[in-house]
């Protein structure tokens, strides 16, 4: 399918490995000029060259923490003008509620709420203007399921679904679109760390602690990033105009509701 994005350029946030690669891959590989995001200098140049050498595309390497906001200013200057936003920032590190004070209460905010929002008030006036805008928010299955440990970025995430569901509609007939792409369980780095702690706190192997997290899920297996990077591409794309300020959960079947 052509999903109607050559030409477009997209802004993917975290974007030098796991799922915001898979993103920056995908819409890449769609078409996009796509700006892609690292905290290091050498792993953002690295992404930039790996990912145009996958996918023929332009890719701009902007290096720079998140959650300061000259960076978030250089990722939005990086190109003429921004269509599609993808907004990807790492949550805080698992932690029982007692142990997070007011700074690490705060910085969760900041990282998992404020800066996304701050990013889409920066694009979202120039894509109505152009009559075409795609922003993706990624989130967090716990947003669905909150889980103990993840209590901050639960509730951070829980936030900005809440606050840019409105923005949803107030845009939507200028033919601009904001969703929530949901993941559960994928091979990253992060389900890694999460395996290690479950693994440390048992007392079993990392592999015993992926084996009982694979079996939690109805596919049996942990997602692969590459699936997750083609559902964020169709939902930046021409023919998914009429779905917005939806949450779409993508876990193997995990979620156990039916809403």
């Amino acid at each position: 399918m052509d999903l109607g994005l050559t030409g477009r350029t997209a802004v993917v946030c975290a974007s030098t490995r796991g799922l915001g690669r898979a993103c920056a891959t995908e819409l890449a590989r769609a078409g996009c000029t796509v700006v892609v995001n690292g905290r290091s200098v050498t792993s953002t140049a690295r992404a930039a060259v790996e990912i145009a050498a996958e996918t023929g595309a332009t890719v701009v390497p902007v290096a720079g923490d998140l959650d300061d906001e000259s960076a978030q200013d250089r990722l939005l200057a990086a190109v003429d003008q921004v269509d599609v936003l993808v907004n990807n920032n790492g949550g805080p590190p698992l932690r029982d509620f007692r142990e997070i004070d007011r700074e690490a209460l705060l910085a969760g905010v900041v990282s998992n709420m404020a800066t996304p929002i701050r990013l889409v008030q920066g694009v979202v006036d120039g894509m109505v203007e152009r009559r075409f805008g795609r922003i993706v928010n990624i989130t967090s299955s716990s947003v669905k399921l909150p889980l103990a440990g993840l209590d901050l970025s639960s509730g951070a995430r829980i936030g900005l679904t809440g606050f840019l569901a409105g923005v949803a509609r107030s845009v939507a007939h200028a033919n601009v679109t904001v969703n929530f792409l949901l993941p559960g369980q994928f091979a990253t780095d992060r389900l890694r760390s999460v395996q290690e702690r479950a693994a440390r706190e048992q007392g079993i192997s990392v592999e015993e602690a992926a084996a009982a997290g694979r079996a939690r899920i109805p596919a049996g297996r942990a997602g692969d990033p590459a699936e997750f990077g083609a559902a964020c591409a169709f939902l930046c794309s021409a023919q998914a105009g009429f779905i917005t300020g939806q949450s779409l959960l993508i876990d193997g079947g995990a979620y156990p509701g039916v809403l």
